[in-house]
């Protein structure tokens, strides 16, 4: 099962790792294109008032501007650990139980606008680059979609959950090869007529908590039938939309 998760614009600071080493991070053959990427945005943080502008950064954010300047010289912590923001409070990665990180770090990526994808567990720092993010050519978005796609078909075969937000679904989408086992997840509310509704910032909330559920339970489900099952019986209420998509009722 491999459980996909957006980033945080907002991240913890510090960190006790060493500075960022590619070799150790998942996925090798994203190496080459998070090295540039990375180069990109240190160099365009050496002009702070031209990435304050092109980031939209006001006063109070511009510390991310020394953030990016420090990127490959900075501590750093887990993945898991360094996002924060309402999924991440929600799953509260530092609190889990071993068995139940172990299985997030085996099972859980990130997809980071700066470094692709990411193990849970894979050592980065603080930094600042978001989907829409201002760079010269390459963008963002062509920088990251086909080469992360690729990497996400390497789990074709798997129970694949989609928890990112859709405008991070563009910079890396599930290939064909993976989309007969790959189910977007949306986070949905029945209405005072019976009808769902999708949730905008509170569906943030509902996919911490269904990841932290999935981790803490420790199966890898095979098939979304099995996962739904699993649901009904942990009180989590999930189904299958018409169009193939997997709803978290909350």
């Amino acid at each position: 099962m491999l459980i996909l998760l957006p980033p945080s614009e907002t991240k913890r600071e510090g960190g006790d790792g060493a500075p960022l080493e590619y070799a150790a991070l998942a996925y090798p053959k994203l190496t080459s294109t998070r090295r540039a990427l990375v180069r990109r945005v240190s160099s365009l943080a050496r002009t702070p008032d031209e990435m304050m502008r092109r980031f939209k950064l006001g006063p109070k954010l511009a510390f991310e501007v020394e953030r990016n300047r420090q990127l490959t010289k900075a501590p750093t912590m887990p993945a898991i650990d360094r996002y924060t923001g309402v999924l991440y409070e929600a799953l509260d990665a530092p609190s889990l139980p071993a068995a139940a990180r172990a299985f997030a770090l085996e099972h859980v990526r990130i997809h980071s606008a700066l470094f692709g994808l990411l193990g849970a567990g894979d050592a980065i720092p603080a930094y600042r680059l978001s989907h829409d993010s201002r760079l010269d050519a390459p963008g963002v978005k062509a920088t990251w979609s086909d080469v992360v796609s690729k990497q996400i078909a390497a789990h074709a075969g798997e129970l694949i959950l989609d928890l990112r937000s859709e405008a991070y679904v563009h910079l890396g989408p599930v290939p064909s090869v993976a989309t007969a086992n790959g189910f977007f997840v949306r986070v949905v509310t029945a209405g005072p007529d019976g009808a769902m509704r999708a949730l905008n910032h509170f569906n943030k909330k509902g996919k911490g908590e269904l990841v932290r559920a999935l981790v803490e339970n420790g199966v890898d489900f095979a098939t979304v039938d099995a996962l739904i099952a699993w649901g009904a019986g942990a009180g989590i209420r999930l189904s299958l939309s018409a169009d193939g998509e997997l709803l978290l009722e909350v």
